[in-house]
């Protein structure tokens, strides 16, 4: 009972949650990007402008984000520089693309924002490539 609780982190227990975490909003993310992708790439452009850059470019940006970026975060590397895109993606979704929409179309957007400010906060944790890169680093000095 004592353990149910406690507010003291299990440090294991955080770092298999970031696997989880990474590997499921990660593939989630990749749902929306490879769709985007494949117009992308057929030319298939008809899509929102919300900086002025031209459909294509916005496209392009988004598939960065949502594919590129998504499957970095799978694989733990660049965790941190990879959610940046990620946040600014969701953020356009949230105040542009879904911004006359009511608080029920948001909330996809808005947890996937959630998860990707927690990315940038505590990384990608011990089990991803970011974390071995850095033991193979420390290991040099």
């Amino acid at each position: 009972m004592r353990r149910t609780f406690s507010t003291a982190v299990n440090n294991n227990a955080v770092n298999v949650w970031l696997l989880i975490a990474r590997l499921a909003v990660g593939a989630l993310m990749l749902t929306h990007g490879i769709p985007k992708l494949q117009n992308l790439i057929s030319g298939n452009v008809q899509f929102a402008d919300p900086f002025g850059i031209g459909p294509t470019a916005t496209l392009a940006l988004t598939v960065f984000a949502e594919a590129f970026c998504s499957i970095l975060l799978i694989l733990g590397l660049a965790t941190r520089l990879a959610s940046v895109p990620l946040i600014i993606n969701m953020l356009v979704a949230i105040f542009y693309a879904l911004a006359s929409q009511p608080l029920a179309k948001k909330e996809l957007a808005i947890f996937y924002l959630i998860f990707y400010i927690g990315f940038l906060i505590l990384g990608g944790g011990k089990y991803s490539l970011d974390s071995l890169i850095g033991r193979k680093n420390r290991s040099r000095y």
